[in-house]
């Protein structure tokens, strides 16, 4: 039966009989709601290639560029790990002026590993050269109670694999990390999410087996056949590892994957054996564990982790999800209390305008994002992506990735991909190797960006950076193209003022009062304003 138009199409089905109509009509809500990559089912890269003609970011040169944030905390004691990202051809070498004592550099590799006994601050000069040219840049190493003194940078398994996640599919991450040259703008952390431990009583035998060991300490499943391997595997590239785990018996899939309940104390020796440096803390089933939904009940949990993970010569980032439960009683208020260096303030997210622009426009908690602790309003929605072994491109149109990464930057929030770094598209490198919107991310100030004006779908977000000058978002959640204005008087500022286009990287003129642009429909247009007078 061929449907030509609507109206036809309504009487090809009233023609159907009642059982057949109700068939007909299911299959039609399957497709749409449980199987939505049938509708984006198109060759390899058609999206992806089509994008290309919304590039904004120039080209990196050829010639060295120390990317990457400008300060980086240590605990004293714990394994040093950090890797010069710098972008330019290679061959490159690398040096570091006033390296204090305990730490060494590969001057090839550019990995600066080693121990600090002491606490202090030290200020360094990072260098980097090739056969075209050398660059250097300040860098300040912080050896005392802190760590993720800037927002966490890297790549998360779950957004792509789901719990079809696998040792090798973890090392082709890494190995991509590296050979894109991802490491070289900051992206450093491999993190595999669910799906990496046992499932008791399994029929698969992928899954099956002992859950924990004879000393009490989570086992990896035959997915995952040397987590050891693996770790030093990623650690030799200069990137660090991380785990999902929960503080119940089990994760949030419903398999049922072995979690840290009653082995909490020996599932961090774990990590540490292993050699982990993040774990996501994910609520799960611990709402079976918990005696009501008190505040202090849902603290609990958190804290005893932080107790012993403090307790631990590594520096291991401590990222806590507290459910649904948890986020009703505000974590942002209380996630630096139990020792979260970040904290989920919002449900998953998904690849769509409404889930995005509804999580990200509503992150009002700038009073509570600082060095060390960060609001964390879910992952990054670019390139090709699944939750399971099938991988599409992203239904978020290149305006919308571009507020997307534009509105993360400006909360300072934790930036993972969740993307296959096998099918990287041009698109999507140009958008997560930005240095000019990276360096708003990774700010040392830390400073989280706050909403200052509005006018009907038009808002301006303003973040104070460092060097005195301010992030400025201009968005459009409307659908028509419209002009977004902000005036200086809702920026605290005066005089005349250098506007920079982020995106672009150029300058767009002096403005005396205000300055106003044409931004796209759920657009932005993301500049950085400085007086005049400080060039």
């Amino acid at each position: 039966m061929k449907f030509k138009s609507p109206a036809s199409t309504i009487a090809a089905i009233k023609l159907l009989t009642k059982r057949s109509r109700i068939v007909f009509l299911a299959v039609v809500f399957l497709c749409i709601t449980v199987f939505p990559n049938f509708l984006h089912a198109q060759p390899r890269q058609t999206v992806a290639d089509s994008l290309q003609k919304f590039i904004l970011t120039p080209q990196a040169p050829k010639t060295p560029r120390i990317n990457g944030p400008r300060v980086f905390g240590v605990r004293p004691g714990s394994p040093f790990l950090y890797t010069i990202p710098a972008s330019g051809q290679r061959p490159m070498t690398f040096d570091v002026q006033n390296l204090p004592g305990g730490l060494v550099l590969d001057n090839k590799t550019g990995q600066i590993t080693g121990v600090l006994h002491k606490k202090g601050d030290y200020t360094v000069t990072l260098y980097a050269k090739n056969a075209l040219g050398k660059a250097g840049r300040k860098f300040k190493i912080i050896a005392g109670d802190l760590i993720a003194l800037t927002p966490p940078m890297g790549w998360n398994s779950w957004n792509v694999w789901g719990i079809s996640v696998d040792d090798k599919k973890t090392r082709a991450a890494a190995d991509e990390l590296v050979s894109s040259g991802l490491i070289n703008y900051g992206w450093n952390y491999v993190v595999v999410d669910g799906g990496w431990t046992v499932v008791p009583g399994s029929n698969d035998p992928l899954l099956n087996g002992d859950a924990y060991d004879a000393q009490g300490k989570i086992n990896a499943n035959h997915k995952f056949p040397d987590m050891n391997r693996l770790t030093k595997y990623i650690h030799d590239k200069g990137l660090k590892f991380g785990l999902h785990t929960s503080p119940g018996p089990i994760t949030c899939s419903p398999l049922g994957f072995t979690s840290l309940y009653g082995h909490e104390r020996e599932g961090a020796q774990r990590f540490f054996d292993w050699g982990v440096d993040y774990i996501k803390y994910d609520w799960c089933s611990y709402t079976h564990i918990a005696k009501d939904n008190s505040l202090a009940e849902l603290k609990k949990p958190f804290v005893l982790m932080r107790k012993i993970l403090d307790s631990i010569k590594r520096d291991i980032v401590f990222s806590i999800n507290p459910g649904l439960q948890g986020r009703k009683n505000q974590p942002w208020t209380w996630g630096k209390e139990v020792g979260a260096n970040m904290w989920r303030t919002t449900g998953d997210i998904t690849d769509t305008w409404v889930s995005m622009s509804r999580i990200g426009f509503s992150q009002q908690y700038a009073n509570y994002a600082q060095p060390g602790h960060w609001n964390d309003p879910d992952m990054l929605l670019v390139g090709y992506l699944g939750w399971g072994p099938e991988v599409r491109y992203t239904r978020l149109t290149a305006d919308e990735q571009y507020t997307h990464m534009s509105l993360w930057s400006l909360l300072s929030a934790p930036l993972f991909i969740g993307c296959d770094l096998n099918r990287l598209d041009a698109f999507t490198y140009s958008l997560i190797t930005n240095t000019e919107v990276l360096d708003v991310d990774q700010d040392p100030l830390g400073k989280q960006a706050s909403l200052v004006s509005t006018d009907g779908d038009l808002l301006v977000y303003s973040k104070p950076l460092e060097d005195g000058a301010i992030a400025v978002g201009l968005f459009n959640k409307g659908l028509k193209k419209a002009k977004v204005t902000a005036r200086w008087s809702d920026l605290k500022i005066s005089e005349k003022q250098v506007v920079h286009d982020l995106w672009r990287q150029k300058d767009l003129g002096s403005f005396a009062d205000a300055f106003s642009a044409d931004v796209a429909p759920h657009g932005v247009v993301l500049v950085k304003i400085k007086p005049v007078a400080k060039r």
